[in-house]
């Protein structure tokens, strides 16, 4: 194994993945620079938008050259859309590495190969290697010595900066040597030595699939049996032997068919950053780069790619060919010889989960890959190919330039830790053939038969379960290599089905069938005989969920059940991370539910109610339609409403309308919001057509409803103007009487000349949102959830979260439940999610990273709007952009004014929260990531204090929903209900918040001097920033006067901010509920 020729030495440099890495990942930093996705919302409102280019009209009309047409005619069969050309280009651009780099690559590889040959007592391949060495492990011991040798020589060279020894994919039997320059160029390369034999030194059919190469009796250390017991194979030792034999081959192969072909290579750049973008291409056993080229490769050979592609074409075609393609049932072979005593495919099916073989069809080039990691590619390249046919604008930067960790990808996540757990899974799964053939890596002999075992356990809740690979660790020469339970943790990724997930039931065969025993065994002690409603009787397991919250983590219990019956591992080291988020969502006193069936109580009841409605008897017009308008009806209330049983002691009472009032000596009551619901009457030709006239018409509504539904149904209504209330089973319901055509009547202008225009005003404008547009959303997430039940927890986390950071008063509840909304209806590059938990971490990265100057979010409900509709929707949004809010969300209803964000956020609320989603984002991701335990999950909901000027302190006494704080209280206040439901004939107190009360009298006095930040939920704290114009000198004028003192500037009189005034009247306007206002006054100066 002496020095190679000139360039041998360092042969694989250029084809392995890891002389990349340097180029790739420089790509990602710049181009998230580059990116659309790099967000500025606040600033001058024309800042930061993107503006068509200004052409001539010499120059929009001059004809296109001959080079022009070519490429035109180029884009159209290469690629399907101008745009998507360009994208692609500029992202090769940033990966390809420029002429310099490439000569001082050049330059460092000759520099390598000349120390190489210049090392001293250097033993030529005679002199090492023998006839027998590749028998149990002797030709690894002295690859790894003859590393050593040229490390200790090497490490003594002023040329490299650094010299470390790695696992070859992370096999630890094949150590190879790592080199960086010195200097300013260390991380522009590293150079990778592989130690390889002459190519014919080994004889092929020593090292087929089914030969053994580690004898029994040698790896345990024992004297051979007698009995003569044949020797199990030993496929992936075969195959690390024979990899070193066919490197430079392979490298030749890919420099033949890769050489002169630009579309190629651009090719397996995109494939590479596609792979990792997925982390498909990590650590041992995963799909590299290496592999991808030689797919690349095999296609050509079999005509499916032609070298005049494009790299966009040879991308498709082979993310294609994936999809279509399983390579764990039927492999592929880039071999052309017909010859009879070379193995056929069904050999290496049998030794090996995924194949595919290199040219001389001995070497299964797939070897490491599992099942798992070849479906979860599979799964990939499907999710891609749809995204690519959908030809959707931003598919591009959803392709390749959105992350997909596993974390965010996947529904639940679970860490086997620690590692050395894994030996006794081994020894309990009796896998010694494995451990022999992968030379003690317990970690790799274990994941193929645990994996198989959790597919099969959850079975149908199953999607698909991916695993992590383990890392590929480097180190110092002078130490010693890592210990496989070094590598850390084993990560496994569930992607659940939503339609099976929640089943409470495992039915095994009838008890007589010959496949119970299997299943009994495979079940244990959790299978047992039930009979059925059909009088079967059959073999079952039962699972304990009562709750949705529960039946979401019936994976949970399934995995730890096996784990610990078959492979000996305890749930002390499964680490599930599945519902931990859950426990932000739970009401008073609730430890198992997370709001579901609280949530659809009430819609039960809301259906009652409105079958009633339908059928009421007396009034003068029929009700036409009955229509929900509130976050209850559509399962997005943070926290749903209980039925309510107030004790009548704890208030006063006000006999003549049979209603409950606060006492001043009690504590706040608890917080009862009633929930709309629009009752439209139908169109008759007495109804007036003057506005006025309209709304007394329906008062007058509101009072006969109430009495009918107190004659004919017994329940408790209080009537209003403009609502009636209703008590029904402990809920309470404010229904409000709408008549389709007064919106219109309110638009209606009449001129001094008589005529009549129509124009939007403000009150047109909310009663149609109230009563048309709201009840149609409310319809639609209704539905949706029906589609998606993860919809209502990921909806419900994000308010609480946004609300937790202060930040609720400047988003709409329905603004948010469309971005809710729009993970589960466009959830391109993932699909979309079945758990509260992977929901949340999606919005957060939603949140950060949408370009919401220069993009408008389309929630395509119920998938209305065509392709082209939403073309239309985006050029009128370019178009009118600056008559635009800032965040602007539309829907098959509203394609054009952004209904639920026209109010709020402002730019600067807008660009904090995503600020606030960004850091949010990767501390959530890394605690759901520890192996250890994520710790406290409530950190990402906790707000940031520090950038306001003052705080004031409110009393829990007086906050009527104190429990629901993200730091719940261990004990708080009396707020007057009963835990016995018992029958209620008063109506309780409704909508008294006194936090909410005191805000809008804050915002009324002063909030032309500063903003006001508050969480409805629980909140104890009122954050308060100046405004920045607020401390500027005013001219003295009396209307100016107001929160102000007059000063002496120069020779005139000025008016400033009178801040100790201010914050004596903050606590003098809450005065009971304020018990503290603190000035930062550090922050700021008059």
């Amino acid at each position: 194994m002496g020095p190679a020729p000139a360039g041998a030495q360092v042969r694989g440099a250029a084809g392995e993945p890891e002389v990349m890495e340097p180029a790739l990942e420089g790509t990602g930093k710049k181009g998230k620079k580059g990116s659309s996705k790099k967000r500025t919302v606040a600033g001058s409102p024309g800042e930061g938008l993107l503006q068509p280019v200004k052409l001539s009209r010499a120059e929009l009309y001059k004809e296109p050259t001959n080079e022009e047409l070519n490429r035109l005619r180029e884009t159209e069969s290469l690629f399907h859309s101008s745009l998507l050309r360009l994208q692609v280009e500029e992202l090769l651009k940033e990966v390809r590495l420029s002429e310099k780099k490439k000569e001082r690559i050049d330059a460092f590889l000759r520099e390598v190969n000349q120390r190489i040959m210049r090392i001293p007592s250097t033993p030529e391949t005679e002199e090492i290697l023998q006839d027998k060495d590749g028998l149990n492990q002797r030709y690894f011991r002295k690859r790894a010595l003859y590393l050593a040798h040229l490390a200790h020589h090497l490490a003594q060279d002023p040329l490299f900066g650094s010299v470390h020894f790695s696992y070859t994919n992370g096999c630890h039997l094949k150590p190879s040597l790592l080199l960086r320059p010195h200097g300013k160029d260390e991380r522009l390369v590293t150079v990778r030595l592989h130690p390889c034999p002459p190519p014919d030194f080994f004889r092929p059919c020593r090292l087929l699939p089914s030969k053994n190469n580690v004898r029994s009796a040698w790896y345990r250390g024992q004297s051979p049996p007698g009995n003569g017991s044949p020797e199990p194979p030993t496929p992936h030792y075969n195959t690390w032997v024979l990899q070193d034999t066919a490197l430079e081959s392979h490298m030749q192969l890919l420099s033949t068919v890769l050489g002169s072909a630009l579309g190629l290579k651009d090719g397996v750049a995109l494939l590479k950053i596609w792979l990792r973008q997925r982390e498909l291409d990590k650590g041992l056993g995963g799909f590299s780069g290496f592999l991808v080229s030689m797919l690349v490769a095999f296609l050509v050979s079999t005509r499916k790619i032609h070298t005049t592609m494009s790299g966009y074409q040879v991308l498709r075609s082979v993310l294609q060919f994936l999809a279509t393609t399983d390579l764990t049932v039927n492999g592929i072979s880039l071999c052309l010889s017909s010859d009879p005593s070379l193995p056929a495919l069904a050999d290496f099916h049998q030794a090996f989960p995924v194949v595919f073989l290199d040219s001389s069809g001995r070497l299964n080039l797939c070897a490491d890959v599992t099942a798992s990691t070849y479906h979860q590619v599979q799964h990939e390249a499907r999710l891609s190919m749809v995204l690519l046919d959908s030809k959707a604008d931003d598919g591009f930067q959803l392709l390749l330039m959105t992350p997909k960790p596993m974390i965010r990808a996947f529904d639940h996540v679970l860490h086997l830790h620690p590692l050395s757990r894994l030996q006794a899974a081994c020894h309990r799964l009796k896998l010694w053939p494995e451990l022999q053939d992968h030379g003690g890596d317990y970690v790799s002999a274990a994941l193929g038969p645990l994996t198989t075992l959790l597919e099969q356990g959850l079975g149908s809740r199953l999607h698909l379960l991916a695993h992590s690979r383990p890392p590929v660790s480097e180190w110092d020469i002078s130490q010693d290599p890592p210990k496989h339970r070094d590598s850390g943790t084993l990560t496994l990724g569930l992607l659940l089905r939503p339609e099976g997930l929640t089943s409470v039931l495992e039915l095994g065969p009838e008890a007589d069938q010959p496949e119970a025993a299997d299943f009994r065994q495979f079940w244990g002690s959790r299978s047992e005989l039930r009979r059925f409603q059909d009088g079967a009787i059959r073999e079952a397991v039962v699972w304990e969920a009562a709750s949705m919250a529960q039946k979401r983590l019936i994976p949970h219990q399934v995995v730890t059940h096996l784990l610990a019956l078959h492979a000996d591992i305890p749930d002390t080291c499964v680490h599930y991370m599945g519902g931990l988020l859950d426990v932000l969502m739970q009401g008073l006193k609730e430890t198992s539910s997370t709001g579901e069936e609280a949530l659809a109580a009430a819609v039960r009841c809301y259906d009652d109610l409105s079958r009633l409605l339908w059928g009421l008897e007396g009034l003068p017009l029929t009700v036409s339609a009955v229509q929900g308008a509130h976050p209850v009806l559509r399962y997005t209330e943070v926290f749903p409403p209980a039925p309510i049983q107030p004790a009548y002691s704890f208030f006063e009472h006000l006999r003549e309308q049979a209603s409950l009032l606060p006492r001043p000596d009690k504590p706040c009551p608890a917080y009862v919001e009633p929930m709309t619901v629009i009752c439209h009457l139908e169109g008759s030709g007495q109804w007036p057509q003057d506005a006025e006239a309209i709304r007394r018409v329906r008062a007058a509504f509101q009072l006969r409803l109430a009495e009918l539904l107190t004659q004919q149904h017994g329940l408790r209504c209080r009537a209003t103007a403009t609502h009636t209330d209703v008590l029904k089973d402990g809920f309470v319901f404010r229904i409000c009487v709408a008549y389709q055509r007064e919106p219109q009547i309110l638009k209606e202008m009449r001129s001094p000349e008589g005529m009549i225009s129509l124009r939007d005003t403000p009150a047109s404008l909310c009663l149609e949102r109230a009563t048309r547009q709201l009840p149609l959303l409310t319809s639609a997430l209704h539905g949706l959830q029906q589609q998606h039940p993860a919809f209502s927890g990921v909806a419900r986390l994000a308010k609480r979260w946004v609300r937790a950071q202060l930040l609720g008063e400047g988003f709409t509840d329905e603004s948010l439940d469309l971005v809710a909304a729009a993970l589960f209806l466009h959830p391109e590059p993932f699909t979309p999610p079945s758990s509260p938990e992977v929901g949340f971490l999606r919005f957060l990265f939603l949140v950060s990273t949408f370009d919401w100057k220069n993009n408008p979010l389309i929630v395509n409900l119920n998938n209305e709007l065509t392709v082209e509709e939403q073309v239309e929707i985006r050029s009128g949004f370019l178009a009118t952009r600056l008559q635009l809010p800032v965040m602007v969300v539309y829907t098959p209803q509203d394609r054009k004014s952004s209904v639920w964000t026209q109010d709020g956020p402002s730019p600067q609320i807008l660009q904090r929260l995503v600020v606030l989603a960004a850091e949010a984002l990767p501390v959530l991701e890394k605690q759901l990531m520890d192996p250890r335990g994520p710790g406290d999950i409530r950190t990402v909901f906790r707000p940031p204090l520090d950038m306001y000027d003052v705080l004031i302190r409110l009393s829990p006494r007086h906050i009527p929903r104190h429990r629901q704080a993200v730091d719940s209280p261990a004990a708080s206040f009396c707020r007057g209900l009963l835990s016995e439901p018992g029958s209620l004939s008063l109506m309780p107190v409704l909508g008294y918040d006194p936090p909410q009360l005191y805000l809008a009298q804050l915002r009324e006095a002063f909030g032309h001097l500063a903003l006001f930040f508050y969480d409805q939920h629980g909140g104890e704290v009122i954050g308060v920033l100046w405004k920045p114009a607020s401390f500027q000198p005013q001219p003295f004028k009396a209307s100016n006067t107001k929160g102000r003192m007059v000063v002496s500037q120069g020779e005139e009189l000025v008016l400033v901010p009178n801040v100790e005034a201010i914050l004596e009247d903050f606590a003098i306007l809450g005065e009971g509920l304020v018990q503290a206002v603190e000035a930062r006054s550090e922050r700021w100066t008059v």
